[in-house]
């Protein structure tokens, strides 16, 4: 078995705190449950979001006259090009048709997770060699890329945000090779209603991945350093 012992992770707290990168837009490529979740977290903090889709801006309607005027729809270019941040949140195994010139230099949130059943089987992944946001990183080599929301419910983040200094507010993981990124992240989350617990590189975001004690249950920044020390990664194949 690969054993790694347990980080010492961080909790950030940003209240109050300006982002490094000024953002105006979330672009959103993948409107599925988590990303369409995003959107709607997003819009009600202040933000514009671009929100994009496999089948074309005509099938977002409906979300759109949700979401209102400070929403629009476009293609996954788009919606790379005019975010300041861009979140990633499509099949695992579509990972290669994300564009990658539109999104040098920015930071991309992954959401990803693997699995077999829709994603096909992934070697790399199935040996524990890599993790799903290594993945996505070397696709976009020019971007910086930060794995968060892969280990909450969709329906979670929008009704369990709670403002900055409530007790037992909940908290979610981020990991990144860009501390700075990772920063910023931290701060949007925490604009959005959750703490973060900061995992460290990507390499570590096995620490978060399926079927690991901190994926899915509600957990405070406490409880889920805890969860991330205890996680063990799988045997290698």
């Amino acid at each position: 078995m690969m054993h790694r012992s347990g980080g010492d992770y961080a909790t950030r707290v940003f209240a109050g705190r300006r982002l490094r990168v000024t953002v105006k837009t979330v672009g959103l490529i993948g409107a599925g449950h988590i990303g369409s979740q995003v959107a709607r977290l997003a819009v009600r903090n202040g933000y514009d979001v671009v929100v994009s889709n496999s089948r074309g801006p005509e099938t977002l309607k409906d979300l759109m006259q949700e979401l209102g005027p400070r929403a629009r729809a476009g293609t996954p270019a788009q919606a790379a090009e005019a975010g300041d941040i861009v979140v990633v949140t499509i099949p695992l195994k579509n990972v290669g048709e994300v564009p990658v010139a539109p999104l040098a230099g920015k930071i991309v949130i992954d959401t990803n997770n693997y699995y077999r059943q829709r994603d096909g089987h992934i070697r790399e992944l199935d040996a524990e060699e890599t993790t799903t946001s290594e993945l996505l990183q070397r696709h976009l080599p020019g971007s910086k890329v930060v794995k968060a929301f892969n280990h909450i419910y969709a329906a979670a983040l929008t009704t369990e945000g709670q403002p900055a200094g409530t007790p037992n507010r909940r908290a979610l993981a981020i990991a990144g090779n860009d501390a700075d990124a990772r920063r910023d992240v931290a701060q949007l989350i925490d604009r959005f209603g959750f703490d973060v617990v900061d995992i460290g590189p990507l390499s570590e975001s096995w620490r978060i991945q399926r079927d690991t004690p901190g994926y899915g249950p509600r957990r405070t920044a406490e409880q889920l350093r805890r969860d991330l020390a205890a996680a063990q990664r799988p045997a290698r194949a």
